[in-house]
């Protein structure tokens, strides 16, 4: 059980890096910084999209219009480690201290 634990909690840091690469990368992108017509650059920032987009565009449809401040990510942020905390307490917490 141990085994499946930490693979849940590096998951979740798995996607909260891809997240935060996202962000990051789309500030890059906006202020030219970086350029997207790079093959490598492009590469990444299509996988961040295909990463993170699913999950953020339904946050995304759920708030208000703040205008061009976008706090979906930080929401997702806090979901994920909501999610984290809750699962390593009610599940693997106890199941761990029954030896299972």
């Amino acid at each position: 059980m141990a085994v499946i634990a930490y693979l849940f909690n590096t998951a979740i840091s798995i996607y909260t890096f891809i997240i935060f690469a996202s962000v990051i990368m789309s500030w890059l992108i906006a202020f030219n910084v970086i350029n997207r017509h790079n093959q490598f650059v492009d590469a990444v920032w299509r996988f961040c999209l295909a990463a993170t987009e699913p999950v953020l565009r339904p946050i995304r449809n759920a708030l208000p219009n703040l205008g061009g401040i976008d706090i979906s990510p930080l929401i997702l942020l806090i979901g994920l480690q909501a999610l984290q905390i809750g699962v390593n307490r009610y599940i693997f917490a106890p199941m761990l201290a029954r030896g299972l």
